[in-house]
């Protein structure tokens, strides 16, 4: 009798794809696919490790799941991702529980490690550049929207960032790999595609010698039925003019940038190992805003990078109020062993990091409450996700939303839209982000 595996996948969404080419690889091998990890005989939780919370909520997770193993209703239970790779020696040793702990270059050989963990506790770690760039992909996302991994690893060094460090260098994977799975995504009911990578703005300069994002977009909007591309963690250092101007003129590009700048103090930038201050980003913003009209802005933001002033931090506070942004996010710096910020002299009390980050988030809300009010009266396209029995209305998303980090659009409708369906919304009011209409 076959094998059942169930996967619980954490973290970002470039952690999902992984996710799924795990899942395709052990289907293949014969092992069945269950749904519910807590159904399953062996329970795989492929972690984050990427900030203090989201290492707690895989720990959180391999702890829920072990009481599971301990009532027998699991047999095993598997680490992978960012989790296993950053902390090899200490998963085992911390949680005894966990009968296989696997590096992320381990991902090729999956299934003969899982087979391996049946029968006794096992590891392995070969290099990160094992790691397959592509593959089979068992999609765990509604078949009408899909995330393309374009890259791997990071080259950039931020000094926060773990990440180079976890997933290694950068890798890109070559064009034509990436357009052939886009059209069997197409083909199989995708109408949104979302690019991702650690930094998607240097796609290409590994293996074509230049940025190459641009002519990969334009390659991807030949494909027939796909409605709409986004990409996201663009990069403000490598976003070129040919980036920008493909941006605007392909119609199936959705106008949506989302551009992690982190700060706008030139100290503490440069403290972080990146470049710009508040004037040069105040200007990238106006440049992106003329070429690209009616494009949605969306960054993340850290407060309390060590050594973070309250002159520095007002700074970034006026420079939101400023700039304002259609999408943020803001979280609290976290001290990231292995880091070179984590040794840096005036680390910041928690409590004046987090409230820092309130800050900005109140100061969001707000001028995303005036932004919303503007879109009221007017019609806008909506990819239907879901109904709300609570709202008693469908949902969706538009143009200016991703999944997952942004709004949505509730709409009431006389006919009934089915998944994936494209309608038009007149939106008739805004509360706290989302907006609230009639499908015309």
């Amino acid at each position: 009798m076959a094998i059942k595996v169930g996967m619980v996948s954490l973290g970002c969404a470039k952690n999902q794809v992984d996710g799924e080419m795990l899942m395709a690889s052990l289907k293949n091998a014969g092992f069945e696919l269950c749904d519910d990890a807590a159904l399953a005989d062996v329970a795989i939780v492929n972690t984050c490790g990427f900030i203090d919370s989201a290492k707690q909520e895989s720990i959180d997770e391999i702890l829920e799941l072990a009481t599971l193993k301990k009532e027998g209703r699991i047999k095993k239970i598997v680490v992978t991702g960012c989790l296993a790779e950053r902390y090899r020696e200490e998963i085992h040793k911390e949680l005894p529980e966990v009968d296989g702990v696997f590096g992320i270059g381990a991902n090729a050989d999956i299934a003969a490690c899982i087979e391996s963990a049946m029968n006794d506790f096992t590891e392995s770690f070969p290099e990160k550049s094992k790691m397959p760039l592509c593959g089979e992909r068992e999609l765990s996302t509604p078949s009408y929207f899909a995330y393309i991994k374009i890259a791997e690893g990071c080259d950039n060094k931020c000094t926060y960032c773990a990440i180079p460090m976890i997933r290694g260098g950068y890798r890109s994977r070559t064009m034509e790999s990436i357009e052939e799975e886009a059209r069997g995504l197409v083909e199989n009911g995708a109408k949104e595609l979302i690019l991702i990578a650690q930094d998607t703005t240097r796609y290409g300069i590994d293996l074509y010698g230049e940025y190459s994002l641009a002519k990969l977009m334009r390659r991807l909007c030949k494909i027939d039925g796909l409605k709409w591309l986004r990409v996201l963690y663009c990069y403000p250092d490598a976003l070129t003019d040919e980036l920008l101007e493909t941006m605007a003129e392909e119609e199936k590009i959705v106008k949506y940038i989302d551009l992690p700048l982190q700060h706008a103090s030139a100290r503490v930038l440069k403290r972080m190992n990146r470049t710009g201050d508040r004037e040069s980003l105040t200007a990238l913003m106006k440049k992106i805003r003329e070429k690209i009209p009616g494009v949605t802005l969306r960054t993340t933001l850290i407060t309390g990078f060590p050594g973070e002033t309250e002159e520095e931090f007002t700074e970034l506070a006026e420079f939101v109020k400023d700039i304002e942004f259609e999408r943020l996010g803001c979280f609290a710096y976290s001290q990231e062993e292995g880091t070179s910020a984590a040794l840096m002299p005036d680390q910041i009390d928690d409590e004046v990091k987090n409230h820092r980050a309130e800050i900005i988030m109140e100061s969001q809300m707000s001028i995303m409450d005036r932004l919303g009010e503007k879109q009221v009266g007017r019609d806008i396209t909506v990819l239907t996700e879901g109904f709300d029995r609570y709202a008693e209305c469908w949902f969706g998303r538009s143009a200016m939303d991703a999944p997952d980090i942004d709004g949505k659009v509730f709409f009431s409708a006389e006919t009934k839209p089915y998944y994936g369906e494209m309608v038009t919304v007149h939106v008739d009011e805004a509360i706290d982000g989302d907006l609230f209409g009639t499908r015309v």
